[in-house]
């Protein structure tokens, strides 16, 4: 590109160069030409006005005293009725100029130039004008270089800047040229590029939330089945299947959840549903891995309330803070629920030692974790739960309570 500019920048140039210089040429020849012939006619009428005037007072007309009226390398003759003709400089060779004016006394003179002289101040003036165009066609050529520099060096960052992207390096760079068109393209870029790592984030997002929320399902679900093969029973095999089915589905609905959040955090799907029901599935799914640990799993509370949410959502939320009591608690885990205003509340405490003072709140925060695990279980659970209008707050940090709060369906009813 930078050398089709110069290109096309030195042939705009010489087109005006050849047009308007060869008409410059012409017009300044006619012109030198023209001077030389009206200087030769205007000293000889100089010289016949000095003659006549000489002869009209009766001086002697020689050449010493005319050669000083006469410019140097110009030859004159004088002719003067009954006198010999008086010469004044060389006579020119070859072809010249000349110039013949006659006085009233019948005098004549006649002024020569040789045209050489005209010849040679018309070539001075070519080699002016060939410079000066040698010197617009040198800056045409700096200033085509150093425009082509400016647009060839952004396109070739714009060129890098869309290979980073298609490499999978979403970084925006955010470099303007004064350019209008040259910016807009580079505006262009970096919107994608931040598209392109809003989506990479998102999805990098979701599968670091289908991995951590579908573990606690599947390691549910695995122990069912494991104790599906150590039975030979009818019915604890039908009973063990017919919770692992309900497991299944629970685990659909997470994987269908989370779909939904990374697309639309804001879509919810909340129905009134039993929260009596939803406890007691998370008791029953928990109580082997606690009876495995040597502790124990209990609820308290209020029973029979109705809440509006997404009832895996809530399940997926309630197993998060089962499953980290398990891991990181100590002692009888229990499930406490209660009312407050227009809200169902579902407590969940243990006797571990709690969260540390440094962490607070920001143990909801992602990667923030005081146990040397991921730190995305709380994170993912709080979004499932504001998912649908609830919320997850930690109401005291020891010992640790983690309070689930959802709409209950009487204040559904009364809107």
């Amino acid at each position: 590109m930078r050398r089709r500019l110069i290109n096309s920048t030195l042939a705009v140039v010489l087109v005006v160069i050849a047009v308007f210089g060869v008409s410059l040429v012409i017009v300044e020849t006619r012109t030198i030409q023209s001077g030389a012939q009206e200087s030769v006619a205007s000293e000889a009428v100089r010289l016949v006005g000095i003659v006549e005037s000489r002869l009209g007072s009766g001086e002697k007309i020689t050449p010493g005293i005319l050669s000083e009226q006469i410019t140097a390398k110009r030859h004159a003759e004088i002719k003067v009725p009954g006198k010999a003709p008086i010469e004044i400089g060389h006579r020119p060779s070859g072809d010249v100029i000349a110039s013949t004016v006659r006085g009233d006394r019948g005098e004549s003179v006649t002024v020569q130039e040789s045209r050489s002289t005209v010849s040679a101040e018309i070539g001075r003036t070519l080699l002016v004008i060939l410079a000066v165009a040698l010197l617009a066609i040198i800056a045409a050529v700096i200033l085509a270089i150093r425009q082509g520099r400016r647009l060839t060096a952004p396109l070739t960052d714009l060129a890098e800047t869309a290979e980073r992207l298609g490499s999978g390096d979403p970084r925006p760079r955010h470099r303007r040229y004064g350019v209008q068109e040259l910016d807009r393209v580079a505006d262009v870029l970096d919107a994608s590029a931040e598209r392109i790592a809003r989506m990479l984030t998102a999805e990098r997002r979701l599968a670091a939330d289908a991995s951590h929320q579908l573990r606690t399902p599947l390691t549910a679900l695995s122990m069912r089945l494991e104790e599906i093969t150590l039975t030979d029973d009818p019915d604890t095999v039908k009973e063990e299947a017919t919770i692992a089915l309900a497991q299944v589905e629970r685990l659909t609905d997470v994987v269908q959840r989370l779909l939904t959040n990374s697309r639309d955090p804001r879509s919810g799907s909340a129905v009134a549903f039993d929260l009596d029901e939803v406890v007691k599935q998370q008791i029953e799914e928990w109580r082997p891995a606690y009876r495995s640990a040597g502790r124990a799993i209990v609820r308290s509370g209020k029973k029979g309330l109705r809440a509006v949410g997404t009832p895996g959502a809530v399940a997926q939320v309630m197993a998060t803070l089962i499953e980290n009591s398990l891991m990181h608690g100590d002692g009888t885990v229990a499930l406490r629920t209660r009312v407050t205003g227009n809200q169902a509340v579902v407590e969940v405490t243990d006797a571990g030692p709690g969260v540390p003072p440094d962490l607070g709140s920001r143990v909801f925060e992602r990667t923030v974790s005081g146990r040397n695990s991921t730190g995305l279980g709380l994170a993912v659970a709080r979004d499932l739960a504001e998912a649908d209008g609830g919320r997850l707050e930690l109401l005291q940090q020891h010992p640790p309570v983690f309070a689930l709060f959802l709409a209950r369906e009487q204040e559904l009813t009364d809107e």
